[in-house]
């Protein structure tokens, strides 16, 4: 494989949350309404405040998480039901030294990048870049692109998961998952990853390539786990497991979301869930 480059592409054309007291032990169980035929196709942004055409790829994730391309993607017509989009978006953390800390970077998704780097047969780690299905890849700002691969991919039914939720201490979550994957697998096995994304995050970018911006940023991925691995499983068969979670100072429920997929060993996601976090946990 060719040496690999890092890129932030060009396109030619924050605020801290108060945690609500918890006195430990706080429960609830949420049910999310499976759709009927295939569930959302998982699109995945790989992107970073230190990164000048991050920004614009960011706006289009918050757009196409709340809704606003479903028609086009559905072909128009506005059939279907749930979104044909489940969104995540990881920040990386190797535009870090160029002057700007990204608040929300990890080398944790650093590695994940370069996972589908080496999966896709790709020579070049950039940002921002869309994975989608994490079958296809492509630059985070190509609108139109983006609408085709969505409609394009392949899909899965969701999971028919309940979602028991579940606060040990104020400083940790218990996400515990039971129900029927609708889907069979194989001897390969797959992953069931478990993540939670923040909405509603605003920082004032004082440094680096977008210094003097106000940089708003939805979906991003704070923390994702292994549930489990399964094998040899049946559509209807029930699954159990439960994902462990360190909270972050300045966590609110209320701008929160659980999403919830699974992988085979190249990273290929082949179905998806997500839920709403309760307001009382």
């Amino acid at each position: 494989m060719a040496r690999r480059l890092f890129a932030c592409f060009c396109v030619k054309k924050s605020s801290s949350s108060t945690t609500k007291p918890v006195s430990g032990n706080n429960s609830a169980a949420v049910s999310a309404d499976v759709p009927a035929g295939d569930g959302p196709v998982l699109v995945q942004l790989f992107s970073s405040q230190g990164c000048k055409t991050s920004p614009a790829a960011e706006m289009l994730m918050s757009r196409l998480g709340r809704g606003d391309f479903d028609s086009q993607i559905r072909g128009g017509d506005g059939g279907g039901s749930g979104s044909p989009a489940m969104v995540l978006v990881f920040h990386v953390d190797y535009w870090d030294y160029k002057g700007w800390k990204d608040p929300y970077g990890s080398s944790q998704w650093t590695v994940r990048q370069k996972a589908y780097v080496e999966a896709l047969n790709l020579d070049t780690m950039f940002t921002p870049q869309l994975v989608i299905q994490g079958r296809s890849q492509l630059i985070g700002n190509e609108e139109e692109t983006l609408l085709k691969s969505i409609s394009e991919a392949p899909r899965f039914p969701s999971p028919a998961f309940r979602a028991t939720f579940q606060r040990p201490t104020s400083e940790t979550l218990q996400v515990s998952l039971t129900g029927a994957l609708r889907m069979k697998v194989d001897g390969n096995g797959m992953d069931i990853m478990v993540a939670i994304y923040e909405n509603g995050l605003v920082k004032d970018c004082a440094r680096g390539e977008n210094e003097g911006r106000m940089l708003s940023n939805d979906y991003v991925v704070r923390k994702m786990e292994k549930m489990c691995t399964v094998k040899d499983i049946t559509r209807k068969k029930s699954v159990s497991g439960t994902a462990h979670f360190t909270l972050w100072d300045g966590f609110n429920s209320n701008k929160c979301g659980v999403a919830v997929f699974l992988q085979n060993s190249s990273l290929q996601v082949f179905s998806t869930q997500s839920f709403k976090l309760p307001d009382e946990i």
